[in-house]
């Protein structure tokens, strides 16, 4: 069984997965009896679109003294929405206004957030991330997905390895909130890049995909998923205020409007797929039902909205107790019966 942790986007409600993962490592700790045990360890592959990006790039991130060693747990990963959210999202009221009609294309100084990732990533490379995983982003002028994939960043070399700051950039460009990240390879090749929210803010259904092409002896029947959202925002928006509005005041409706399309499909696909070989099971999803306590914009990163957020989180928590010591249990166990978990003898190049 190959286990796959996939996170959702979601702007700051990237807190109400980064809670679960906090709570999730505190059980294997709790239930393997070591406090240094880290969820990531009971895990094969790993994708995240925008926030969920983020979060798993801090997860797989080598520590600076030894790169086989994990540098941060996952409330260190949460630690990123909580301690500097407020900055991230953070927008003076002229630029507010100047947005407003139109004279800015995006909301946000893009700065602040690529200060925050090189404050928790420097100079390290997509190669060096401690497993396999996939990032996902899209690419505006050749108008194709773009997948950060560790495997290729591995096997291709400077040609298709990042920073991973800039990786993190890129999963993160959200149209109207931040600006199209240019970034580049680490062989100068020019990558025009938006939030992969655009075609998967979920995804599991791309780790699927990508977890069949990439090892030789796994069918769909093999590979269980995790798949974290951060919930589905169900706010309702009036046909005849979208015709008032000015083009780029709706723009957020609009990827909210997209992202939580694109969630529900996938999250319907999955379902259908792993129900078509008798596996429901296998995929696990796992979101709040409902986003009516907290201000579900993806950048209301607000003190109070955050704190909000954090008890929503908690809730998610309890009334998932008994699945999440399934989980733990089942991972645990798989562990242990398959001492040898590296996948690089399946790996393709």
């Amino acid at each position: 069984m190959k286990r796959v942790l996939s996170i959702d986007g979601g702007g700051i409600r990237g807190i109400i997965p980064g809670m679960f993962l906090v709570a999730l490592e505190e059980k294997i700790q709790q239930a393997t009896n070591n406090p240094k045990a880290h969820l990531t360890d009971y895990f094969d592959f790993f994708a995240g679109t925008s926030t969920g990006g983020i979060l798993l790039s801090i997860l797989l991130c080598p520590d600076d003294s030894d790169q086989k060693k994990q540098k941060y747990t996952a409330k260190d990963a949460l630690d990123i929405y909580v301690d500097h959210g407020t900055e991230i999202f953070s927008a003076s009221t002229w630029r507010r206004f100047l947005s407003k009609f139109g004279l800015l294309s995006e909301l946000y100084d893009e700065t602040i957030l690529e200060n925050v990732l090189k404050s928790y990533f420097g100079d390290k490379r997509l190669s060096e991330l401690l497993k396999p995983c996939i990032i996902t982003a899209y690419n505006i002028e050749l108008r194709k997905n773009h997948l950060f994939r560790q495997q290729k960043a591995i096997s291709h070399g400077d040609s298709r390895d990042f920073y991973i700051r800039d990786a993190c950039r890129a999963t993160s460009a959200a149209p109207t909130y931040f600006s199209v990240a240019e970034i580049f390879s680490l062989a100068e090749t020019r990558y025009p890049l938006v939030d992969g929210g655009v075609f998967a803010h979920n995804p599991s259904l791309s780790a699927l995909l990508e977890v069949i092409k990439s090892y030789n002896t796994y069918k769909i029947n093999d590979i269980w998923i995790l798949s974290l959202g951060t919930g589905l925002s169900k706010i309702s928006y009036n046909y005849e205020d979208f015709k008032k509005k000015w083009a780029i005041s709706i723009g957020p409706a609009l990827v909210d409007i997209m992202s939580s399309s694109s969630a529900e499909s996938t999250d319907y696909y999955l379902k259908q797929l792993f129900r078509s070989v008798n596996k429901s099971s296998n995929y696990i999803r796992i979101e709040p039902s409902s986003l009516s306590s907290v201000n579900p914009s993806m950048d209301s990163a607000s003190p109070s909205n955050i704190q909000k957020l954090i008890s929503l989180g908690d809730k998610l928590i309890s009334e998932h107790e008994e699945r999440m010591n399934q989980i733990v249990a089942e991972i645990i166990q798989d562990k242990k019966n398959n001492s040898d978990r590296s996948v690089w003898n399946f790996l393709k190049n």
